[in-house]
């Protein structure tokens, strides 16, 4: 069993600018300053490219978790995606897509992400809504770094 969540956000930024800026270590780490975020391996500042691993550390809930992703998928500006390899849950994979709007971009990012205890109950109550959380946040700074 697994879940999923979308959310889209607009931005003035061009598909170019805005992909590449979400391939960026550093405005992740900035956009997650909150829970302590470092990037401990891998590629852990710049932007990350195809074939690539970054292992993330960050306080969540209260807890210390590892998570290592890869950058599965990379067609710029158009899409890219990420996937756990080792990690917490038992299965998160985070596509990213860019499609040109009028002069700016519209950006959808879908989760998909199986918990590794209490199932779709723990996802729906718990996982889902905290992860929505915390991409609007990280898109927030996304877009404010780009003005």
């Amino acid at each position: 069993m697994s879940s999923t969540l979308v959310v889209v956000t607009q931005s003035a930024a061009s598909p170019e600018r805005l992909f590449d800026v979400s391939l960026s270590i550093d405005e992740h780490l900035g956009s997650m300053a909150g829970s302590g975020e470092r990037a401990v391996a891998g590629v852990t500042s710049g932007l990350i490219g195809l074939g690539e691993t970054v292992t993330w550390r960050a306080r969540h809930f209260g807890v210390w978790f590892t998570m290592t992703s890869r950058i599965e998928e990379l067609e710029r500006p158009r899409a890219f995606v990420d996937q756990q390899l080792r990690g917490p849950f038992k299965l998160f994979r985070h596509e990213h897509l860019f499609e040109p709007l009028g002069t700016g971009t519209l950006m959808t990012d879908t989760i998909t992400l199986a918990s590794p205890v209490g199932g779709a109950l723990a996802e729906r109550l718990f996982l889902v809504p905290y992860l929505r959380r915390l991409i609007l946040q990280r898109n927030r700074h996304l877009l404010a770094s780009l003005e």
